[in-house]
């Protein structure tokens, strides 16, 4: 843990955010040296943090030993260069207990994920996001997606929260997002709240969430291509949308294509990505399962062609 807010570092970066995958054994337990190179690496190459223990990182498939394990893991490979954010889910008593995990271990902030199965009502939710966040000094960034959607109204009172500093959009509805962006606006002057589209593949509606201002994302491909990924967002960030433009066309939207092909695939496509790279993470838990070989095969091949597609002086 660092002594600066999280808010702040993330205010403005200069990377994408970096969400590892959790590497596993032979044996199928944690294979800790794999993640830790994992973690490093994408960190040397320019991650803006780390979000560690989230869904790419399969956090429905570790124990709270696990989870412990692979936040320490995190924080220590990290060492206050780039702030470490931990996952935190399930029901209101489970999610706090793995947000103390995370204080104890020294990450600098939370992503709060959707309960687990119940669809609650909006006051529910802001009671569920309150408890959790009493339970911690660590700064919480909420997670919309599935069951956990949100009016303005709800992110309003949720901003009023000085512990929930952001709101990460996994549900990739832009007109609903205007509406929460300007409302919090409205009745929050002077509220710095951050914003994140924290859709699979972002990069795809990075364009889209640039024109309401949200330029935070997450990056799934900065996990096994990251020099793909950072000249999107340089490109993005810079205003290059020519650059924008072609690996979009040429790389991620095949990327999509090809991980609509199977259920889960926003995370063992991945997986299988960050080995097709070099690094032997291992495959991924039930209920996941591994892609097909031709999905595999695929994936390769487009990385190769999205190496064509970058910028002179950028090529891998």
């Amino acid at each position: 843990m660092t002594s600066a807010p999280l808010a702040a570092r993330l205010t403005r970066v200069a990377g994408p955010l970096f969400f590892p995958v959790t590497a596993y054994g032979p044996d199928g337990g944690l294979g800790l040296d794999a993640f830790r190179a994992h973690v490093r690496g994408g960190v040397d190459a320019g991650a803006a943090a780390v979000f560690a223990c989230c869904g790419t990182g399969e956090f429905h498939a570790l124990d709270p030993e696990e989870y412990r394990r692979c936040v320490a893991a995190a924080v220590e490979e990290t060492a206050g260069r780039v702030p470490v954010v931990a996952g935190a889910g399930y029901g209101t008593a489970l999610a706090t207990r793995y947000a103390r995990i995370a204080e104890e271990e020294g990450a600098d902030g939370l992503l709060a994920m959707p309960p687990y199965l119940v669809v609650a009502d909006q006051e529910g939710l802001v009671r569920h996001y309150t408890e959790l966040t009493a339970a911690t000094s660590l700064e919480t960034i909420v997670y919309q997606r599935d069951n956990a959607l949100f009016t303005p109204a709800t992110v309003v009172a949720l901003a009023r929260n000085e512990k929930i500093v952001g709101l990460k959009d996994g549900h990739g509805d832009l007109d609903l997002m205007q509406r929460t962006v300007s409302t919090v606006r409205r009745e929050l002057p002077g509220r710095e709240f951050l914003y994140f589209n924290g859709l699979p593949t972002a990069e795809l509606t990075g364009l889209a969430y640039r024109g309401l201002g949200i330029t935070l994302y997450s990056s799934a491909v900065f996990a096994f291509a990251p020099d793909i990924a950072l000249a999107f967002h340089r490109a993005l960030t810079t205003g290059d949308d020519a650059t924008a433009v072609r690996l979009l066309d040429g790389f991620f939207v095949p990327l999509v294509e090809l991980r609509n092909l199977g259920r889960g695939y926003a995370v063992s496509l991945v997986k299988a990505g960050v080995r097709l790279a070099g690094l032997d993470v291992g495959e991924v838990r039930p209920p996941l399962r591994e892609p097909r070989a031709d999905h595999l095969k695929a994936l390769a091949e487009l990385v190769e062609h999205g190496r064509t597609l970058l910028p002179a002086g950028e090529d891998a």
